[in-house]
C-alpha cells in the first residue's frame, strides 16, 4: 500500500494502536463492516467470515472491476477472509474456534440468528469471558420491533433524519450515502474501544454492545426531541438552510452554488460589509441570532443578489479574504483534484490483490503517534481461509478435508 506523498510511498506502515487485538467479523454490508474496517486501519487483526461461493455481498455492489466492487476494496482493505459455511455444525466450530480467541466479535445478522447457531452471548462468553461482542441490528436486540427486518434507508426514517431532507413540501430524498449505517458502525466502534477500555481497567470482562441503526441515527439529531417536548415544534424539511441559525444557506453564482455560514455575530457583520449591505450589518436588530432568524428571508435575498452575478472563485476568495466561513459543492472529481486533500494524505493510492492501482479515501481520524495505515489490499474470497485456520491449531490434512465437504473454501 502507498499513499499519495512519496514519503508514505517508501516508510513501512506503523503498527497502530489497535496493534495486537484480534477482530472476527461476521457481518455483511455496510454497518458490521465498516467497523470492521476502522478497526483495522488502526492496526487490529481482522478476521472476515464470509459464505463460500457468494461472499459478502459488497464484493458486488455498484461499479465493478475484474468483477469485483471498488467499493469493496476500501470497505474490506487490511482484512483476512476466511469462507467458512455457518449453517454447518463444522462451520459453527471453526467459527467458534476463532472467537475463543478473539477479542471482539462484530455481527450485524437480524437477532437471534447467532442464537440459532449456539453462539449466544452466554455460550460465547462462556468459552471466552473477554470477549467484546458488537451486535448491529435494525432495531435492537430488545424491544416489540426486534425481529423485524431493518435496513439503513429504515433506520435513517425512523431516526427522524428522511423527514429533514430534501426540499420543504417535496418528497423526502436519500442523503446520498448509506449515513444509516455508517453512524451505526461509527457508534459501534465508539463501544468496541470503550468495552476494550473498560475490560482492561476495570476487571477483565467482555460485554455485549447493541446498537440500533434507527438509534445511531436519532443520536444525532440534534435538539429535534427538546424542541418538541418544550414547545411541540416539530423541524420540517429546510432545504440547503439551516433552521433557526441564519444566514446559512446556498447561493448561486454565475457558474454554480456556494454555501455562505455567516451566522456569527461579528462574522454577519463582516459579510454584510463585504456585500456592500453595511445598513444590514449596523442594524440592531440583527446583531444576534434571533433577530437574524426574523429577517432570514431579506438576508438571504441580500447575499443572493451578490453572488449571482459573480462566478464561484471570485466570491470564494472575496469572502476567504473577509474571513466568511464558505465553500462550493464538492463533487468526487472536485474532491480527486483538490490539493487540501492530497496535502493531508486523504487521497491514498491502493493497489488491488489484482494488481489495479486504485485512488481511495484516507484514514479518519489522525493519530499524531499511532496513525492509522493501510497495510493490506482486500482480500479475494477465502484467499486467508488456510493461514487462519492453521494459525487456529487445525492440520493441512482437516483442512484439506474440511474443503472437500464444502464446509470452507
Amino acid at each position: 500500500m502507498t499513499s499519495a506523498s512519496s514519503a508514505a510511498a517508501t516508510a513501512a506502515p506503523p503498527a497502530g494502536a489497535l496493534h495486537g487485538v484480534r477482530v472476527v467479523e461476521m457481518g455483511q454490508l455496510i454497518a458490521g463492516p465498516f467497523c470492521g474496517k476502522t478497526l483495522g486501519e488502526f492496526g487490529a487483526d481482522v478476521v472476515k467470515i464470509e459464505t463460500p461461493g457468494a461472499g459478502d455481498p459488497l464484493r458486488n455492489w455498484r461499479m465493478l472491476q475484474d468483477g469485483t466492487s471498488v467499493w469493496w476494496q476500501v470497505q474490506s482493505r487490511n482484512k483476512r477472509s476466511i469462507a467458512v459455511d455457518l449453517r454447518s455444525a463444522e462451520g459453527q466450530d471453526i467459527a467458534r474456534t476463532l472467537i475463543a480467541e478473539a477479542d471482539v466479535l462484530v455481527e450485524n445478522f437480524r437477532p437471534g440468528t447467532l442464537e440459532g447457531w449456539g453462539m449466544s452471548p452466554e455460550a460465547l462468553h462462556a468459552i471466552n469471558p473477554g470477549l467484546v461482542m458488537l451486535r448491529i441490528s435494525g432495531y435492537g436486540q430488545t424491544g416489540p420491533y426486534r425481529d423485524l427486518p431493518g435496513f439503513g434507508v429504515i433506520g435513517e426514517a425512523m431516526g427522524g433524519l428522511r423527514h429533514l431532507t430534501g426540499e420543504p413540501g417535496r418528497v423526502p430524498v436519500r442523503v446520498g450515502v448509506s449515513i444509516g449505517d455508517t453512524l451505526a458502525a461509527l457508534h459501534g466502534t465508539i463501544g468496541v474501544l470503550t468495552a476494550l477500555y473498560h475490560r482492561k481497567v476495570n476487571g477483565g470482562r467482555g460485554q455485549v454492545i447493541d446498537v440500533a441503526l434507527h438509534e445511531a441515527v436519532f443520536n444525532v439529531m440534534e435538539s429535534l426531541i427538546p424542541e418538541y417536548s418544550a414547545f411541540g415544534a416539530v423541524r420540517d424539511a429546510a432545504g440547503s438552510a439551516l433552521p433557526g441559525i441564519a444566514p446559512s444557506n446556498a447561493y448561486p453564482c454565475t457558474d454554480g452554488w456556494v454555501l455562505v455560514a455567516g451566522n456569527g455575530d461579528s462574522i454577519f457583520r463582516r459579510l454584510m460589509e463585504t456585500i456592500g449591505r453595511a445598513d444590514l450589518a449596523t442594524a440592531p436588530d440583527l446583531q444576534s441570532n434571533a433577530g437574524r432568524v426574523a429577517r432570514v428571508d431579506e438576508l438571504d435575498a441580500a447575499i443572493g443578489a451578490w453572488t449571482q452575478g459573480r462566478p464561484m472563485a471570485e466570491v470564494l476568495a472575496v469572502l476567504g479574504a473577509a474571513k466568511v466561513p464558505a465553500g462550493k459543492v464538492y463533487t468526487a472529481k472536485d474532491i480527486h483534484e483538490d490539493p487540501h486533500y492530497r496535502a493531508r494524505d486523504m487521497i491514498l493510492q491502493q493497489t488491488t490483490r489484482d494488481g489495479h492501482v486504485l485512488d481511495v479515501p484516507g484514514i479518519v481520524p489522525k493519530l499524531s503517534a499511532t496513525p492509522g495505515s493501510v497495510r493490506s489490499a482486500a482480500p479475494h474470497l477465502g484467499g486467508d481461509t488456510d493461514a487462519v485456520l492453521r494459525d487456529a491449531g487445525l492440520t493441512d490434512d482437516q483442512i484439506a478435508q474440511l474443503r472437500q465437504k464444502g464446509i470452507v473454501a
